[in-house]
């Protein structure tokens, strides 16, 4: 997968791997739907530093919940 090309595929591959990553509890909180693609280098940043670590702590974790929830759109 080319997550070069901003589409909504690729959008919403990243947002499933950062949730899986990130091991969220209440999934539903973060819905690839609930971005739109004028978000698509923010969240495609995360994508790869949240892939980089091989765990992420708690403050991490709610530093990057606090950065999608910015982004989500209404």
């Amino acid at each position: 997968m080319d997550l070069s090309i901003k589409s909504e595929e690729n959008l919403a591959f990243m947002v499933e791997g950062i949730k899986d990553k990130m091991q969220v509890i209440n999934a539903g909180m973060i819905q690839p739907e609930s971005f739109d693609l004028s978000s698509y280098e923010d969240i495609h940043e995360i994508y790869v530093m949240v892939n980089k670590k091989s765990s992420l702590s708690v403050a991490e974790m709610q530093a990057l919940l606090a950065e999608l929830g910015k982004m989500r759109v209404s």
